[in-house]
Parts: C-alpha cells; structure tokens; sequence
C-alpha cells in the first residue's frame, strides 16, 4: 500500500504557519513547477537540486515526509533503481501532488496575487473589446459561421471582460484606500495626485465614447440570435469533454456548455447594456470615477490643512478622548464635559418681557455658576398651575379663505401657463435651437431648465447627450449640429445666443395616444 495514498484528514494549509514554512513552500513551488513540466513524480535529490539554498543534510527528506503527513504530496515506493538487497529494505520513495496539495498551491498564489494586485483602468481593453464584437457581427450576420472563428473571438472576449472588469473592481478599492489616505503617505499621495486625477480624466473620456459603441453592437446582435453563435461554441467545447464513468453524456454536456457560455454573454452584456431601473456597470463604474476627482481634492484640501496648523475637527476629538481617560476621578470628567460642550441647564423657562428687559440690562457671563447668577422671576401663574396663559376664551381664529382662494387662483394660472409652455416645446420632434423662434417667460424658463439638465448630465457622446427630468416627466435630447451655427431665441428678457444644436423634448406623462407619432416613436 502506497505511503499517503489516503488523506481524510489532509491539513494542505499546514504548512504556511509551520516552523521552516519558507522551505515547504519552496518545496511545493518546486513540485508545481514539475508538474508545468509535465514531472508527475519528483525523488529527493530532484528537489535537492531544484533548492540549492538549502545545505542542511536531510532538511529536504524530513519536509517531504512532513507534507506527506499533511497531505500537501503523496509518497509511492521507489523500486525502479533496486539493485541489492540493503537497497530493496532502504525505503525509498516518488512523490507526486495530491489533489489538496495542488489546490492549496493555487489558492496560495491567488491570494498572494489579489494582495499585489494593484489594478488598472483599460482604456486599450475596451477597445479591443469593441473590436471583438464588430468581428462577431460578422460572423452572426454569416449564413454559416466559422465555429473556430466563433469560438476564438468568444474566448478573447471572456478573457478581456473578465481582466478589464477584475482590473477595474481592483482600481476603484485601490482608489478608494488612497483617499482615505490608507495605501500611500501623505507625501506621495500630494505628489502623484495630478497624475491620478488626468489618468481619471483620460480613462472617463475614453470610457464615455467606447461604451456607446459596445452598447450599440451588443443590441444590434440580439437582434441577430446570438443563441446561435453561443450554440455553436457550447458543440464545438463538448467535443473535448473528458467521459467520466457514470458521468454526463455528449448532449448533456453541450447543455452544460451552452448554459456556461449564455451566463457569460448575459454578464457582458449587462456591464455595458442597462436602462434606468438597472444601470450598466460600465455607468457605474462612470460615475464612481468621476465622484473620485473631487474626492482625491478634498482629500489634498485636508492635508494641507493639517500641515498649515488649521483646526481638525477629527484630531480635537481624540485629544479630548485622551483627556476623558486621563481624568483621576469621575468629577474631574464632569467638569471636564461641562467646559468642552457648554451645555448647561436652561434658565429662560417661562420668562416674560420684563424679565427679559431686566436680564438685558445686566450682563451675565455664559461660565457663572447659576449659583453665583441673578434670581430668575417665574410668573405666578406658572408656578401655580403649570400653565402660563391664562385660562378663558380662545382667541378668535381669522378667516383666510380669501388669502387662499387667492394664492389656487395663482397656482392654477401657473399651472397653465408651465402646461402651455411643456405643450409648446415637448412635441417629440428633433428641432433646432435656431428655429424655436420667440418664447415667453414661462416658455423660456422651462427652456433654460431643460437645458441646464442636458448640459449637466455630462460630456456628449456619440448619439448627443439624452437624460431626464428630475421628476421623471420629460426626456431631452441634445445633440450638437456640428455645423458652427449659432442660435439665437427671443425672450422677453432679452435675446439668448450659443452654439446651434438639435433638441428633442418628449413628455412623458403624457398619454401616447395624445402624443405626436414622433414623441410615441422615441418612447
């Protein structure tokens, strides 16, 4: 029976925390690397020879019997190289990974490599992306599709989703650790902070144009049955699965495939495809980057203010908390609470103009002991009965229907007036800025509003800039004329010019059947 052949009880982390921990993970390193070289079996002078460093006689023999006893390596009796009978009665032994050891190198080096991991925004990444896709198209768009051309851009695709999204997952926690000042000094962190900044900068950018363009693919191949492509790929894999006894048969084992890969493509597809419910994670990822500019700010605003000996707020309250704990007695603490927060009981209960008249007339500092301070007079009537007010009639309450017959009658003309004007400008027609013509108050400051929200809802992208109302009842489109022609619309304020641009504003709230064919169209 071979020596460690059974392990219910391997203990493959053993070794990490082990005295000469260094030496078994050397050991194991080396039985890895074997194993990339196709060595299923190593003997102990191999690894003598793969570990100079080690000049201690036996050290090697005692850590390879100690990660049998782990499970981490399993030893069989070497008989190969028995030529006499004192070799045949030496225990001689070839050591090979178990399954526990070999899963515990690879957890070991994914943790090592998650701690190193610094991560990146790549930018390069969602280009070749893009690129991958449009070749898809191709391919979706082919009567018969290549299986193998199919097959490859799927794999690179996967790949570069699964490093571009772990990458950035990476540099958004690293981000964050550095502005909470947990990664870097104060210095360095001063130093690089202008490079971080355009690195965001560049990254959003980029981030901004290329994502529209993934989106746009991403819908145009549902549209294609991509199922189709993904089946063909889910065949193509199912072809290599190993048979297993007992196991799953070739139709089985495409299902398999072609769930694995329709999970993949759904989780592609939702990083760069949302709407407003579910945002896409390339949008979130958008916005996390640029809510990180003026967080690093803020953060260089903070240090600076350390360094000029401006007063911190954070650094106050750990000083006072050092004083509450040096306190010698429980009264020192009082009194110590009582100085730093001022709070102390109210002395204006129930007072009156005359009392009030006469405290205004002698000053009184806020730190007199209200034992040292002037009586307060408290009405008698308070004393009495615990009520101030006397006892009687209520005063009469005013009519003021008028007043608010008055400020409907307002509101209601407001009301029109912001109706006519959402009337007159959402139509859901694409319409120059130039061509609005004259607006009136009411028109022109639901412009300016529209307006204010298509500008601040970020650079334009390909397509323009398309976001929404607050309130979620109107759906604007700007997009620029690329022409140099200037607008100008007339207002009872005077006349307002820039740059010419194509909106489109559609109501929402509106029923469809209200709606011009354009405005349904764009909903």
């Amino acid at each position: 029976m071979s020596r460690g052949s059974e392990r219910p009880h391997a203990k493959p982390f053993e070794h990490v925390h082990a005295p000469k921990s260094e030496l078994y993970r050397d050991i194991m390193r080396a039985f890895v690397a074997g194993k990339h070289r196709f060595l299923v079996h190593l003997r102990p002078e191999d690894v003598s020879e793969l570990l100079p460093a080690v000049q201690e006689d036996g050290a090697v023999e005692a850590a390879l019997g100690s990660l049998v006893g782990w499970g981490n390596l399993r030893a069989d009796p070497d008989n190969s190289r028995v030529t006499t009978v004192e070799d045949f009665y030496r225990p001689r032994y070839l050591y090979q990974l178990t399954t526990e050891g070999e899963a515990a190198e690879l957890a070991l080096d994914a943790y090592e490599a998650a701690l190193g991991k610094r991560g990146e925004l790549q930018s390069v990444a969602l280009e070749d992306i893009r690129l991958r896709l449009r070749s898809l198209v191709l391919q979706a768009e082919a009567v018969d599709p290549d299986a193998s051309v199919v097959h490859s851009l799927l794999r690179e695709l996967s790949g570069l989703f699964d490093g571009l999204a772990a990458n950035a997952s990476a540099f958004m926690s690293s981000l964050q650790r550095t502005i909470d000042l947990q990664d870097a000094s104060e210095d360095a962190f001063i130093a690089y902070k202008d490079r971080l900044i355009g690195y965001l900068n560049r990254f959003i950018q980029d981030l901004v144009l290329t994502t529209a363009d993934i989106a746009t693919t991403l819908e145009g191949l549902d549209g294609l049955n991509v199922d189709r492509l993904l089946g063909l790929v889910a065949a193509r894999e199912a072809v290599d699965v190993a048979p297993t006894e007992g196991g799953e048969g070739e139709s089985e084992a495409v299902q398999h495939k072609l769930a694995d890969w329709r999970a993949r493509w759904s989780g592609l597809r939702s990083w760069f495809v949302g709407d407003h419910a579910h945002p896409s994670q390339a949008s979130i990822l958008r916005q996390r980057a640029r809510a990180s500019v003026p967080a690093l700010l803020s953060a260089v605003t903070v240090l600076l203010e350390r360094r000029s000996g401006r007063s911190d707020r954070s650094a106050d309250f750990r000083a006072l908390a050092v004083w509450f704990a040096e306190a010698p007695t429980e009264s020192h603490a009082h009194r110590l609470w009582r100085v730093a927060f001022g709070l102390a009981p109210a002395r204006h209960l129930g007072v009156d103009a005359d009392a009030m008249y006469a405290l205004d007339q002698q000053s009184v500092p806020s730190a007199t002991s209200w034992l040292a301070a002037p009586p307060v007079p408290i009405n008698a009537r308070l004393r009495a009965t615990g009520q101030y007010h006397r006892r009687g009639l209520v005063a009469r309450v005013l009519d003021r229907g008028d007043a608010k017959r008055l400020l409907a009658g307002q509101l209601e003309a407001e009301r029109v007036q912001t109706q006519e004007a959402r009337r007159r400008l959402a139509t859901g027609r694409p319409v120059r800025l130039s061509s609005l013509g004259a607006l009136d108050r009411e028109e022109f400051a639901l412009f300016l509003a529209l307006l204010s929200d298509a500008l601040s809802a970020g650079p334009p992208g390909i397509d323009g800039v398309r976001t929404m109302t607050g309130d979620g009842t109107l759906e604007i489109t700007l997009v620029p004329t690329d022409d140099n022609a200037i607008a100008e619309i007339a207002t009872p304020e005077g006349h307002l010019r820039g740059p010419d641009h194509v909106i489109t504003i559609v109501d929402l709230a509106a029923p469809a059947d209200e709606q011009p064919p354009a405005a349904v169209a764009a909903r």
